[in-house]
């Protein structure tokens, strides 16, 4: 019969606890660029509605939601102004600044999914980039940091 070492398995425990940290670290990080990168691209769509939405965006009478583009172009840039502070805040560390960061990807995400008819591949790129910000933000074990 063989005794463990205690100081052994500790030291082998610790290289795994660092990865993990590391892991943990850069996935907030991660998820916090993804949601400036969103948070800027949503504003920019929304500015793009408010300014010339009639002319730029596909207009489609037979679409269950049938929005104003004027309307949904402010809501795109305070969602877009919203999730790019919170993205800045994320940097912090804060638990807070990570669940509002969540949540401001879900909201994105569902208002680019009713905005997909009127312009769909930019409402798909940036519901790809909210399931990567969710992805990012909740991967993190917060007992490890």
């Amino acid at each position: 019969m063989t005794t463990a070492d205690p100081a052994a398995s500790a030291a082998s425990a610790a290289p795994a606890h660092r990865t993990r940290t590391l892991w943990a670290a850069g996935a907030s990080t991660f998820g916090a660029t993804i949601m400036l990168v969103v948070g800027i691209f949503q504003f920019a769509e929304g500015l793009i509605a408010v300014v010339n939405g009639s002319k730029f965006f596909v207009n489609t009478p037979n679409y269950v939601f049938t929005f104003n583009a004027t309307t949904w172009g402010w809501l795109h840039m305070i969602i877009g102004l919203s999730a790019a502070v919170a993205g800045g805040f994320i940097f912090t560390g804060n638990v807070f600044a990570r669940s509002v960061g969540v949540a401001l990807a879900v909201l994105s995400a569902l208002a680019n999914f009713l905005w997909l008819p009127y312009y769909p591949v930019w409402a798909i790129v940036i519901i790809a980039l909210d399931v990567f910000v969710i992805w990012g933000l909740t991967t993190v074990d917060l007992g490890e940091l």
